[in-house]
């Protein structure tokens, strides 16, 4: 999974590509995310790019950060990332993005690992390591409030994903909080307890493709290429037989575990395999919710910005409406491109 929040970046000047026929998507390792490696291995996004006539470079970013500052920056038209790190990294930073695939939710695949221990109640008085102002910050702030306690219990280490496996076992490290395959691997180790996960939390950790607004607006080609090019990915590796077990293989082995090890991730991952799935998540009035949850949060840890007042500051809109200021919207979730798939009109 998935995931940083604000940073204090100074965006460069650099100009976002708009109407064009080349374009540039990142991704980082992920469960949820790993067919996007699978769909550039296999040429189905070059198929779908080639049939409405653009090229489509799709780029792996070992650094989950990075991708997101890259795509923020303008280096890249879109970019895997987290309902909530696209709050407050891209849309935080000014530039409008659309939500053009709800591709999942973490449903297990985020979790709270306590050494030595399996009561949640003993993490009050630790260290906490996790990647600060992400996800799970966020996933730390709900695990908290469930058994009555707060941040002020704890204390949080800011450490990055690509440390985090490293560290656990060393003995200043008592907790930690990370998502999947790190997690999976951590829990592998002796002594590793998970006290809490994104299941208690269901649908609020939302993994996406989230593109830039303007280029889409002015390129919808990139739109459907992107969708129908999923949405094939989603059939093959959700398949029975030969053909679904070659393609979650396949991704097993590039995200660095076996393919029991992914069909465990995939377990505790809510996919939406099918357009009408995702669709009927992102009209659901939960989403608006969970957005709020999620704004809120993020004001109140600083990651809205300097200049913002109150947790509504940036505008959300959603199928349902706007959450936030109207006027300031610079996130979006918009169904359209996955009803089109849903219908059969890609």
């Amino acid at each position: 999974m998935k995931r940083i929040a604000a940073l204090l970046l100074t965006l460069s000047c650099s100009s976002f590509s708009l109407a064009s026929d080349s374009f540039k998507v990142c991704w980082s390792i992920y469960v949820g995310w790993m067919p996007w490696g699978y769909g550039d291995e296999q040429k189905i996004v070059d198929k779908w790019a080639k049939k409405y006539g653009i090229e489509i470079d799709v780029v792996q970013i070992n650094d989950y950060i990075e991708s997101i500052n890259q795509y923020t920056t303008g280096e890249f038209d879109a970019c895997t990332m987290t309902n909530m790190d696209a709050l407050t990294i891209p849309a935080a930073g000014g530039v409008d993005s659309t939500a053009l695939i709800v591709g999942d939710f973490s449903n297990g695949n985020d979790g709270l690992v306590l050494k030595n221990t399996d009561s949640l109640q003993a993490v009050k008085g630790q260290q906490v390591n996790l990647v600060e102002l992400s996800v799970s910050h966020y996933l730390l702030a709900r695990a908290l409030d469930s058994v009555g306690m707060s941040e002020s219990d704890v204390t949080v280490v800011n450490t990055s994903d690509a440390d985090m496996v490293a560290i656990y076992p060393t003995a200043g490290v008592s907790s930690v909080v990370t998502w999947n395959p790190l997690l999976s691997e951590i829990l592998t180790m002796p002594g590793a307890n998970k006290v809490f996960d994104s299941s208690q939390i269901p649908g609020e950790i939302i993994d996406l493709l989230v593109v830039n607004t303007e280029v889409l607006k002015k390129n919808p080609a990139l739109g459907k290429a992107l969708v129908g090019a999923w949405y094939e990915i989603m059939a093959t590796m959700s398949a029975p037989g030969k053909a679904g077990l070659a393609a979650r293989t396949a991704m097993a082995i590039a995200s660095g575990t076996d393919t029991a090890g992914y069909d465990a991730q995939l377990a505790s991952t809510k996919m939406f395999y099918t357009p009408s799935d995702a669709v009927a998540f992102t009209r659901s009035s939960d989403l608006k919710s969970t957005m709020q949850s999620v704004a809120e949060f993020s004001f109140n840890h600083g990651l809205l910005g300097d200049g913002a007042p109150d947790a509504g500051f940036i505008g959300i809109e959603t199928p349902v409406g706007v959450y936030g200021n109207p006027a300031n919207i610079k996130l979006r979730f918009n169904p359209s491109y996955m009803q089109m798939a849903a219908d059969g009109k890609l």
